[in-house]
């Protein structure tokens, strides 16, 4: 099951899964994210570095997440609701803002678009389909060296970095204005 992610047969870019929409399943799984450049000086290129599940763990509510939605979503949406684009935007420098109400923290418009172009250029995606993610999550988090990933990754040796580089960018962006 690891190879699905580790050595895949496909890396998706998002420019193809554009152009294919229906590549990406609308079901349950894992996704894996390569970087053919690293984000960080400290991190390797070329390799995993993060795993993210859709939908996550189900509760008492039925989730609409799926692949196809959670995957669109780090490659276009903003860091307020990818955890993935936070940490990325972080390691690349980017400023994190309080928008609109204030409560939100995204990288602005010019920083998410920077972001998105970035990932255009160095993300790559791959999936695994799984009736139940959350548990398939766990277990590559705890055998496999995935430094961008913090939940569940507390022996990581990037995880302290990583903690304390986003909550240094969560209190810079509330001492700054809101952008509107």
């Amino acid at each position: 099951m690891h190879a699905a992610l580790v050595k895949p047969d496909i890396l998706w870019r998002s420019a193809d899964l554009l152009a294919q929409p229906n590549a990406l399943p609308a079901a349950p799984g894992v996704y894996g994210w390569h970087f053919n450049q690293s984000p960080d000086a400290g991190l390797p290129a070329g390799r995993l570095l993060y795993v993210g599940i859709a939908p996550r763990r189900m509760t008492t509510h039925e989730s609409k997440q799926n692949l196809r939605t959670r995957v669109r979503y780090h490659f276009r949406g903003n860091a307020e609701g990818s955890t993935l684009r936070l940490t990325l935007g972080c390691l690349l420098g980017l400023e994190l803002r309080r928008v609109g109400s204030g409560k939100r923290l995204t990288f602005g418009k010019t920083g998410e678009q920077e972001l998105t172009e970035w990932m255009a250029e160095n993300a790559r995606v791959c999936w695994l389909l799984h009736p139940e993610p959350w548990t398939a999550e766990s277990a590559f988090i705890a055998e496999l060296d995935l430094p961008l990933n913090l939940d569940q990754n507390r022996h990581n040796e990037f995880h302290a970095h990583l903690t304390n580089l986003r909550a240094a960018a969560r209190s810079r962006a509330r001492e700054l204005p809101i952008l509107i």
